[in-house]
């Protein structure tokens, strides 16, 4: 049977012919003569106004055969068909605002042609409220200038329209009904019209509330000395106490336009360059007189080579005892930078920023009163201050519209700082400057801190020197992605407490899965590892076989350690060290002098990969209880995700160093908020200890100044063997056999469910049911024996069991044990 053909309807356009509209080609021809006919009536409009006069009488008394202009008595450049759709257009409808016409008809024609795009309708819309607007206005005000005109400059429309206003409303109605249809159309097109409206019928708010800039880096109190002139710069005497820092200096231009230099306290002479750049400062300033510019010095140096404070002895015994000859690092033996005292501070970058900051949060309707600039090592921050009933959700929602208009990467926004009524937007710098170890350890503050542990990461944003203290973190978490600086950050953290501690006050654990990044400590072995007793006779554990006997070395360690504390009635090692020290403990009783452990494992991904989560039983362990008895850990992790940082790591290590990462879900694993995913890498980093995380420029130590320091300590006097850790009592990586297995009873699918379970990693009772077709019964024993083979967890209700094994290679080294 033969199909009946079929007859597509057409639809409504196609029966009237639009369909025409669709074809390139004709879109194309069309919108070309669209374009030409709409110069051409510009040119017909032009011409109109100097031949008006001329052609009236013809237009207004045209004749049959006049069209054809044969006696060319029409004088318009375009001929009749110029001067009547001229005077038709100009003189009897809408006047000079007829231009529009032409213009709309050449968008249209450019449009068809496909050579831009816009949107036709809002064109229209926008054009006809504009020329019909603009033909009454004309009407009205440009009447009087060119009365003598054959034509009214609003046309024939705009004088109607005018003479029925204002026989109705009145001259003043008609000149309000304009302004507001122009504040109305002006909306429209832009909300910025609402902030101009308001600023203007509020013009006192407008000037008080002017945008100030200022450019500050850790300015401190001021006293302030006039000039003598414009050009000359202030000449200040000398202040009784001199410093080896420069000043901070500030220059203000008040109202009167006399320049206001200011210092923070008075250097003992003034360098020529720095009179230059002072002088540059204050011609910059006064090319834009809003801002104050704010330049500041650096942290005060130490006063000598060694930073570690020879404190009097006032105890009965020296702890430095045997090795009181010891000699702690120089700061010699590390490299100073040449740009690493104080930022760079680039007034054309801050303005252009600061411009750039502004323009686009008023482009967003978000109005600020102020705006000024702390300039950083690698990093600017912009604290502004809103204007009255502005949302903070507003700018916080800004931050990649910023990040675009600065052109730059690791823009960040602080919203609200803490402590401050301002918000903070945190800019890379154009130039960043290398902080060097050196500065750090060569500051005031590290040579006068009090701290047990104390750690010198780098310099904040204000370019102060960061510091905390290890014993009251009291352990540590660092994260980031690879080459972003993680790996100089655990060396900026040993050489902080090498040049601050002697080897009989701390002892390091160090534990490098990848076996180079702590190789360069093996010369310091003897002054300041410790390691458990065994024929190896290397003190960096580089063997993760032998990690978790260490560990449980350390909880041996930590158990004894509490014992002593509790015999000795001290609630912390550092009362039991004083006590000691003080001959209030009896040595028979086995009381020693009980030195710092700062345990650092590099790389814990790999450690748990390799190992397996009994590792994080001991670091838990250590974690929790280790603290009041000088145990300290520092674990570091290129792969920050949940399953490595789980929520018990988590929980017992609040410090938290988070260098540059990928992902923002990465930033919360370790922050719990974004942020580490904003950061421009290379040292620059978050460190939260509690409430807000705060940016830090770490500290750049190379590999040679690491080497000289440890050959420095070698060479000097000191232990002659590493501090030996107690024995574990058990070996948890090959004792899982003697949990009170009889091999003898084991089910015969016990290795098949071993492996079923390590590789899905789901520890479920219904599922070896499943995948070996057996009764629950079966299932229940065979989970029972995984269990005390120490494969998988104890039971947790209704939740699958935590299998305590991450891959096959750990599992067959188990069953090999078992087997034996």
């Amino acid at each position: 049977m033969a199909k009946k053909k079929t007859t597509r309807k057409q639809s409504f356009t196609e029966t009237l012919g639009f369909n025409i509209l669709q074809n390139d080609i004709f879109n194309f021809i069309f919108g070309l003569l669209l374009f030409i006919f709409s110069v051409w009536l510009v040119v017909a409009f032009v011409s109109y106004f100097s031949t008006a006069d001329l052609d009236q009488s013809l237009v207004k008394e045209m004749r049959t055969g006049d069209i054809a202009n044969v006696n060319r008595a029409f004088q318009n450049i375009c001929g009749p068909m110029g001067a009547l759709l001229s005077d038709f257009f100009v003189a009897q409808c809408f006047g000079f605002s007829a231009f529009l016409i032409p213009v709309f008809l050449c968008i249209v024609g450019l449009k068809m042609i496909k050579a831009y795009k816009a949107n036709l309708l809002k064109c229209f819309l926008c054009f006809s409220i504009v020329m019909l607007w603009l033909s009454i206005f004309f009407a009205k005000f440009l009447t009087p200038f060119l009365g003598n005109e054959v034509y009214n400059p609003g046309g024939g429309h705009g004088e109607y329209c005018c003479q029925v206003l204002e026989n109705v409303i009145g001259l003043p109605g008609l000149i309000a009904m304009l302004a507001v249809v122009a504040i109305l159309f002006l909306t429209y097109l832009s909300a910025e019209t609402i902030t101009v409206v308001r600023k203007i019928l509020n013009p006192v708010s407008m000037i008080t509330n002017r945008v100030g800039f200022y450019v500050t880096n850790n300015a401190d109190d001021k006293t302030n000395v006039q000039p003598t002139n414009d050009n000359k710069v202030a000449d200040v005497e000398p202040d009784p106490k001199t410093f080896e820092d420069p000043a901070t200096q500030t220059v203000e231009f008040p109202d009167n336009g006399t320049p206001v230099v200011s210092l923070s306290s008075t250097p003992e002479k003034t360098d020529e360059e720095d009179v230059e750049n002072l002088q540059q400062t204050v011609e910059t300033v006064k090319q834009n007189p809003d801002f104050v510019v704010t330049g500041g010095g650096k942290e005060d140096d130490a006063k000598g080579e060694v930073v570690a404070q020879e404190n009097p002895l006032d105890t009965p015994i020296n702890p430095k005892e045997p090795w009181v000859n010891y000699k702690y690092p120089t700061l010699s033996l590390l490299k100073k930078y040449d740009d690493d005292d104080e930022p760079y501070i680039d007034m054309k970058e801050q303005t252009a920023n600061k411009n750039r900051i502004v323009e686009v949060l008023n482009s967003f309707g978000v109005q600020i009163k102020t705006i000024s600039a702390t300039v950083g090592p690698t990093i600017t921050l912009y604290e502004i201050t809103p204007a009255e009933g502005v949302k903070i959700s507003r700018i916080r929602n800004l931050e990649d519209d910023i990040a675009l208009s600065l052109k730059a990467i690791g823009v960040r926004i602080i919203a609200p700082i803490p402590g401050k009524g301002t918000i903070g937007i945190e800019v890379p710098n154009a130039k960043a400057n290398i902080v060097s170890m050196e500065s750090i350890l060569n500051s005031e503050k590290f040579q006068k801190s009090t701290y047990e542990l104390p750690i010198a990461l780098g310099k904040t944003i204000t370019n102060e020197v960061f510091m905390v203290d290890l014993a009251k973190i009291p352990h540590l978490l660092v994260a980031g992605a690879t080459g972003q600086g993680k790996s100089v950050g655990l060396n900026a953290i040993i050489t902080s407490l090498l040049y601050k501690k002697h080897p009989n006050e701390l002892k390091l654990v160090l534990i490098d899965p990848k076996k180079v990044e702590f190789s360069i400590y093996a010369s310091i072995a003897n002054h300041f590892m410790a390691k458990v007793p065994d024929d190896d006779e290397e003190p960096i554990i580089t063997d993760v076989t032998k990690v978790v006997r260490t560990l449980n070395s350390l909880c041996k360690l930590m158990d004894t350690r509490y014992d002593m504390l509790k015999l000795a009635g001290a609630r912390n090692i550092k009362e039991y060290n004083k006590k000691f020290l003080s001959h209030r403990l009896r040595l028979t009783d086995g009381h020693e002098y009980m030195p710092y452990i700062v345990v650092v494992i590099d790389e814990f991904g790999d450690l748990i990969m390799q190992v397996g989560k009994e590792v994080e039983l001991p670091i838990a362990r250590i974690a929790q209880l280790a603290r009041a008895v000088g145990i300290h850990m520092v674990i570091a992790t290129q792969r920050p995700t949940t399953s490595i940082i789980t929520g018990n790591i988590k929980a017992n290590f609040p410090g938290r160093m988070a260098f540059k990462v990928s992902a923002m879900i990465d930033s919360r694993t370790i922050l719990d908020r974004p942020g580490a995913n904003q950061l421009i890498g290379r040292g620059d980093m978050l460190f939260l200890n509690g409430n807000e995380p705060v940016r830090v420029q770490c500290a750049f130590v190379d590999t040679p100044e690491v080497e000289r320091i440890n050959e420095y300590i070698a060479a000097q006097p000191g232990p002659i063997e590493p501090m030996e850790l107690p024995e574990p009592a058990t070996d948890d990586a090959v004792d899982v056999s003697g949990g009170g297995i009889d091999t003898r009873s084991l089910d015969p699918l016990f290795e098949e469910a071993a492996h079923a379970i390590v590789i899905t990693q789901q520890g479920s009772t219904s599922m070896i049911q499943r995948r070996f077709s057996i009764g629950y019964n079966r299932a229940g024993r065979l989970m029972d024996q995984l269990e005390k083979a120490g494969i998988v967890g104890a039971a947790q209700g209704s939740k699958p069991r935590e299998v305590m094994l991450q891959d096959e290679n750990s599992l067959e080294n188990l069953l090999m044990a078992l087997r034996k």
